[in-house]
């Protein structure tokens, strides 16, 4: 592909706008595990303040789900890493 200086710049131009704009909506999904924990959290010390002799099970089971839902806020921080530093698209433009 021959491109002339210019076409170059505005596709990568055009490239890391993108780039930009989709790590910011990957590390917008840190705000759902943020609001699922503690509505977990606080269901869990609800459930405790019932029924303390079942502190230990509740406490396992809120710590197992909150790092399931932690891992979506660790993947959409990570897509959004690559996105930015990694650059995954310019070298389709012969960069």
């Amino acid at each position: 592909m021959d491109y002339s200086n210019e076409a170059l710049l505005n596709a990568q131009a055009i490239v890391l706008a993108g780039q930009a704009i989709g790590a910011g909506l990957a590390l917008i999904a840190g705000i759902g595990p943020g609001i699922g924990e503690g509505y977990a959290v606080g269901k869990a010390i609800e459930t405790i303040g019932r029924q303390p002799e079942i502190k230990s099970t509740a406490t396992s089971t809120m710590f197992i789900g909150c790092a399931i839902a932690e891992t979506t806020g660790i993947y959409g921080f990570i897509v959004g890493l690559i996105l930015l530093f990694a650059n995954p698209f310019l070298k389709y433009l012969g960069q």
